[in-house]
Parts: structure tokens; sequence; C-alpha cells
């Protein structure tokens, strides 16, 4: 049964067609008939008028008109549009989520609390999450003391990929941990047009700067929603790295005390929080980053549950179907009267 709700028309500002198309035909055919009349008279007397056109059925010919006339009105019905009834209608997006990962190569992401160390763990729990994705735009940004964008948004996973395995704890000459300069660099790179703006930070939580829950504060007015990935342990881990000559030593502050670098969750949290994202820790084989793709499309599939509204159904095929069978069958109908046999 069909369903005759909400009737309106799609494209109103074609009504002006079946509204003033079909009088001015009217006046055309007013006027032809006029001049036909005039152009009789001066060729016979009207008493050879009448019998010239004694075959001629003025019924007729009005019911030709009549059809021209809805014809007309019909094509104009149809370019408006008109509808009626519902269908709900969710709008998606087809390409997936456009992602920025910032992940963070300072000299504690060295580490060992994770095997092989806090870096080549993140590196790979990202290698592992890109892969498996397959849908939607990714970018890199690596920071320290500075950030830069190492990868800007794109489709090509392998430029990607290559991006990735080039960040090390050297790619960054600049030292420290600036939280909130690699959250800002993020934010550069994204595409201010798109419908939401997606963070992942991968990272120990030691933000040396401590710039990193207000930078968060800051995005959230732009529409930012960051997850933060806690890389490491709470108990934490003495930092290896290679110095000048090729050694291994340990890293050690100003008073010559052993570096003992551990997983700060607090910071994390309260960066996620600010924006309405989530925490979640690496853990061993990259689950975290599993997490947030499950987080992004409970998400989008919030969004896309409010965003779902009622839509006219087009039923424009009835007056073009109408104006075409018109125009099929005026053609066929003729202008003389039915005369009986003799």
């Amino acid at each position: 049964m069909m369903d005759f709700a909400q009737p309106h028309f799609a494209d109103p500002r074609w009504l002006w067609v079946p509204a003033l198309l079909p009088l001015l035909l009217i006046l055309l055919h007013g006027y032809a008939s006029r001049a036909r009349r005039r152009q009789l008279t001066l060729l016979a007397s009207p008493r050879f008028s009448a019998e010239l056109t004694r075959s001629h059925s003025p019924a007729r010919r009005r019911i030709k008109e009549a059809l021209l006339v809805a014809a007309v009105a019909g094509l104009g019905l149809a370019l408006a549009r008109p509808q009626w009834g519902e269908e709900a209608s969710r709008e998606q997006q087809l390409a997936g989520e456009d992602v920025v990962f910032v992940l963070d190569c300072s000299r504690s992401m060295l580490a060992a609390d994770v095997a092989p160390n806090r870096l080549e763990r993140a590196r790979y729990a990202l290698l592992d999450f890109v892969r498996r994705r397959g849908t939607g735009r990714v970018g890199l940004v690596a920071f320290a003391g500075q950030a830069f964008l190492q990868c800007p948004l794109t489709f090509d996973y392998g430029a990607f990929e290559d991006a990735l395995r080039a960040v090390d704890e050297r790619i960054i000459t600049v030292p420290g941990t600036d939280v909130g300069r690699g959250l800002e660099e993020a934010f550069r790179a994204m595409d201010k047009d798109s419908r939401r703006k997606l963070i992942v930070l991968l990272t120990d939580g030691e933000d040396l700067e401590q710039g990193g829950v207000k930078m968060a504060e800051s995005l959230a007015n732009q529409g930012v929603v960051v997850f933060t990935i806690g890389v490491g342990t709470p108990s934490g881990s003495e930092i290896h790295f290679m110095n000048e000559a090729g050694q291994s030593v340990v890293a050690r502050d100003r008073k010559g005390g052993i570096v003992h670098s551990r997983l700060d969750e607090q910071i994390l949290g309260q960066i996620a929080r600010a924006t309405r994202g989530d925490y979640f820790p690496l853990g061993g084989p990259g689950q975290g980053l599993a997490k947030v793709e499950l987080a992004v499309t409970a998400l989008t599939a919030r969004e896309d549950a409010a965003r779902e509204r009622k839509l006219g159904v087009d039923r424009f095929h009835f007056p073009l179907a109408a104006a075409l069978l018109i125009l099929v069958v005026e053609p066929l109908l003729g202008t003389r009267r039915r005369e009986g046999r003799p």
C-alpha cells in the first residue's frame, strides 16, 4: 500500500512551469483559432465557409488542445519533483575516517619495559593497525622536544609505512618531550572541512613541557577527538641508548643518577577526556589500537544514528508518465466529425 504521508515538492522553484506555461498555451490556442477564422472569411463567403468546415469538429479540437495543456502541466509538475511517503536515510562516510597518528620518539621511548623497547613496540603496533584497517587516510607526526609532520594525510599506505620505519630516537634533534607541540602539528595536518578530526597519540605520557592537557582542551573547541595510547608500564624501566661511540649506555640525570622512566597514565587520561576521546594502554600485541578502532566505530554509529532522517520518496515519474502518454495519444485524435453511412 502506497504511503501518502507528507506530500510536498522537493524542487518547488519549477512550479512556475505548470502554472504559467499552460496559461500561455491556452492564449496561443485562442489566438490561433481567431486567426484561422479571419483567414477563412478572406477566402470565402459565410455560406461557403460553413460548407467548407462542415466536417470539422470544434469539440475534438478543444479536446486536443486540452490534452496538450495537460501534457505541459504534467512535465512542469515532474520538474518540481513531487514527493510523498517517507524513507529513512543514513549518511555514511564510505571512505573511512582520517586519522593522524602522533608518535613519541623521545629518548624515554627507548625504555625496554616492553620488548624490544617502547618505540619499536609502538611502531610494530601501528604497522599492524594500518594494514588491518585498510580504509581512510592516515598521517604521521613524530615529536620529541619539537614536532614534525613525517607523512601528510594519504591513502598511500606504503608511503605511510616507509615514513613510519624512518622514525627513530634521532629523527628529532631537539631533546625533550613536548606532547602539546605534537598535538598542534597533527591539527595543522588535518583537513579542516572533515566531519570529524581524529588524533591517535602514542606516548609514555612523560610530558616534560606540561602542555599536552592545555593543547587538548584547545583542540576540543575545534572538534578534534584525541585517543591516547600508553606505551610502557607503570613500573617503568631504565633507558638504554647508543652514544656517539656506538656503545650502549644508561641515561642519567644532571646529578648522575640513573633515569627511570614510567608510564604516566593519568596525563594520558586527562588528554583523552578533554576531547571526548578515550585512553587505552598499548598492551603487548597492540590491542590498545584495536580498542581505538572499536571506539571510533561506535562513535560513528552513534553520530550516524543521530543524523538519520526521513526523506520524501520521489514520485515525479507519475506526472512524467502521464505527460508522455498524452503526447503519444494526442496526435492520434483527428478533428473531423464522424459521419454516418449514406
